[in-house]
């Protein structure tokens, strides 16, 4: 079991999401850096990736997919999907409730934006990492002109009861470090990983044949 280990530069884990011990979707990655204050894995069109397959079908009409309560019921049903369209390297740091992720056009290697994504904080596992997407999220302009993105997805999950509130709690208080973040542009705002670019040798990430155990 690596729950303590670090990864090497290279390798190819697996980044779940996980609810009450279940994997609830799953992302193939490879690891950029991996130390015990940060962790940055890259994901490009062409890795593999287990979701909902409401996210597939239905992901742009709410009305017809309620991922949390499918989640809460484990009623999910997951399909294999390939990403596609954009270049993400994704910044984890211990015990924070969201990520910061740098997000690339690869067809075009153009710049999009910052992105934070609130989530669990990170937990090691013998495959990679765990957390949970709490769906709230910011994108943050180069200039850092920011706006919200999946506020009302947000707040159905906590109506609901599927985010739980010492998670909201927990998500108010990473809001206002990421606020001074954006305020100051520092780090990892501060286009510190801009220029960087993945070794075009490498082959996409697959899914390990074991993606759904707990441990």
């Amino acid at each position: 079991m690596r729950k303590t280990d670090f990864w090497n530069e290279g390798e190819t884990i697996l980044l779940r999401g996980v609810y009450d011990g279940r994997p609830v979707y799953m992302q193939s990655a490879r690891v950029i850096k991996d130390t015990a204050e940060e962790t940055a894995l890259l994901v490009w069109p062409g890795a593999e990736c287990m979701v909902p397959d409401g996210y597939i079908h239905h992901a742009h009409d709410a009305s017809k997919w309620d991922r949390w309560q499918e989640t809460m019921t484990n009623t999910i049903r997951l399909e294999k999907f390939i990403w596609h369209t954009n270049r993400f390297l994704i910044l984890l740091e211990p015990e924070k409730f969201y990520s910061t992720i740098y997000i690339w056009n690869a067809a075009s290697d153009e710049f999009v934006c910052y992105y934070i994504n609130f989530q669990l904080p990170i937990q090691r596992t013998q495959l990679g990492f765990d957390t949970l997407d709490l769906d709230l999220d910011m994108v943050i302009e180069d200039s850092h002109a920011w706006q919200w993105k999946d506020m009302n997805e947000y707040e159905r999950g906590i109506h609901t009861g599927g985010i739980q509130p010492d998670w909201v709690k927990n998500i108010e208080q990473a809001q206002q470090e990421v606020f001074t973040r954006i305020k100051e542009r520092a780090y990892p705002l501060d286009a510190s990983w801009l220029n960087w670019r993945p070794d075009p040798a490498w082959d996409l990430p697959r899914l390990p044949e074991n993606w759904d155990q707990t441990a």
